[in-house]
């Protein structure tokens, strides 16, 4: 059978050393900004200043150890949650949360006073400065992943059909870290994604031979319940992973419940909810971050609008009408990139447009101005959009806004991507912008509507920057 992979200790002795550096650190600077100012009021006083450092080094050590063992209870270092989804962060959150919580009801109820200040500095820094290190060493292991190093080796077994969608939607998410090495499938089945290397049958003697770390089974008639039980079995003692797969795609964890009943696992699929609380919160976050922006910016927003100005003739805003929550119809604005009265020319450009479906894209599009060309490319032309997001037409995350004539074209399910508000940015924008084919857009649109989630936003969010910057897909 296969050994746990070296990678995968490796990965965690090394999230293990930086959070225990990063503890260390953040309670150290948080030890000495305290004792410093501590120090200002008692002048010259060594007994006073020796009870205080005796005093803040306790509570650090007793703060470290809980933090740390805090991390180790939530599974923080969880395989399962390696490089892929909010899991991760999620659970250092929480640990984090807990741990500070705790401690302060504690020190609350003991009217111990001395290191209240010591956790008020502790906890922010310790708790940015640990979501970084995990960001940075998931980075890591994704590159590491995309170049098929760092990765589980994987057997699919289970119909041919349902073996080919499975390893294609393996292949289109590299860096969740499954390295498909073939199926097992029935007999004389032929596969399109990878290859066949056995009947289900033998799926024992193909374990054997080829000692994966990971086995998933994705449903056939002959991997009855008993025959299934006698996979987990025979794995039992192993370090293969057994894993089945479902036939349901685009769906998240918050929606997914599992209901075993009488020790058959059956799972509950939540409807998506368009309303509640949990907007509510987006709406306040979008209000908050989008006149905060809209000042910030304002600079901004004034030097742009001159150079597009002197640039060529016309606005400097460019408005134009597109389609919101539930179809409605509202004004969008953006800084003017095109020379003025481009749109009445894009009928003639029809035949040359680089886009996928209803989309018209042009990468050479030649209407547009120079100074158009790099507002475009760094996404500089659509901060105006700041406006309507403030105004309620918009959120900061979101799919993309949709003209209406690229509605009039929708087939029935498409639709469903008005369901919540379009955004600046979303997963189209994160996960290739204009080079998406429009079938690959309208999923990223369809899956965020379902699956909408507030740190999942926050996600997305941080990677729109790296992909501003970089203007990948972008023209």
């Amino acid at each position: 059978m296969a050994g746990v992979p070296g990678w995968q200790l490796r990965y965690s002795r090394k999230l293990f050393y930086t959070d225990t550096l990063i503890i260390v650190l953040s309670l150290g600077i948080s030890e000495w900004i305290r004792l410093s100012h501590r120090f200002s009021d008692l002048a010259w006083n060594e007994p006073q200043q020796f009870a205080l450092i005796r005093d803040y080094t306790l509570i650090s050590l007793l703060l470290a150890y809980g933090w740390a063992v805090s991390l180790v209870v939530f599974d923080t270092r969880d395989v399962r949650v390696f490089a892929t989804g909010p899991d991760e962060y999620k659970r250092v959150i929480n640990a984090t949360l807990t741990t500070f919580g705790i401690f302060s009801i504690i020190m609350f109820a003991m009217n111990f006073s001395t290191g209240r200040g010591h956790l008020f500095i502790a906890f922010p820094c310790g708790l940015f400065l640990l979501l970084c290190g995990r960001w940075a060493w998931r980075k890591r292991l994704q590159q590491q992943r995309k170049r098929g190093r760092n990765v589980y080796r994987t057997l699919i077994a289970g119909e041919a059909e349902k073996c080919d969608h499975t390893v294609r939607q393996l292949q289109v998410n590299k860096i969740a870290g499954f390295h498909v090495v073939g199926a097992i499938t029935t007999k004389d089945k032929e596969l399109k994604a990878t290859e066949r290397l056995g009947n289900l049958d033998d799926i024992e003697t193909v374990i054997d031979e080829h000692l994966p770390d990971a086995v998933i089974l994705t449903g056939s008639d002959q991997l009855t319940p008993q025959r299934i039980r006698e996979i987990g079995w025979y794995l039992e003692g192993s370090n293969t992973d057994l894993i089945v797969a479902t036939s349901l795609t685009d769906i998240t964890g918050p929606r997914l419940h599992m209901r075993p009943v009488s020790g058959f696992p059956l799972l509950h699929v939540e409807y998506p909810e368009f309303n509640g609380k949990r907007y509510l919160t987006k709406r306040l976050f979008d209000v908050i971050v989008s006149g905060f922006a809209l000042l910030l910016l304002s600079p901004v927003f004034l030097v742009t609008y001159i150079l597009v100005r002197c640039d060529s003739k016309g606005p400097g805003f460019f408005a134009q009408e597109r389609n919101g929550l539930n179809g409605s119809i509202f004004t969008m604005y953006k800084f003017r990139t095109m020379l003025e009265g481009s749109p009445n020319q894009q009928l003639g450009l029809l035949d040359r447009t680089d886009g996928f479906g209803p989309l018209f894209k042009l990468k050479n599009d030649p209407r547009v101005t120079r100074v158009g060309r790099f507002l475009r490319r760094h996404s500089i032309d659509e901060l105006p959009q700041l406006w309507n997001v403030f105004r309620g037409d918009m959120s900061l995350v979101g799919p993309r806004p949709p003209l209406p004539n690229e509605v009039q074209q929708y087939t029935e399910w498409v639709h469903r991507r008005m369901l919540v508000k379009p955004g600046i940015s979303g997963l189209w924008q994160i996960n290739g912008r204009s080079d998406l084919p429009w079938e690959e857009s309208v999923r990223l649109d369809l899956f965020y509507v379902e699956n909408w989630s507030f740190i999942g936003d926050l996600l997305i969010m941080w990677r729109t920057i790296r992909v501003v910057v970089k203007g990948v897909g972008a023209y």
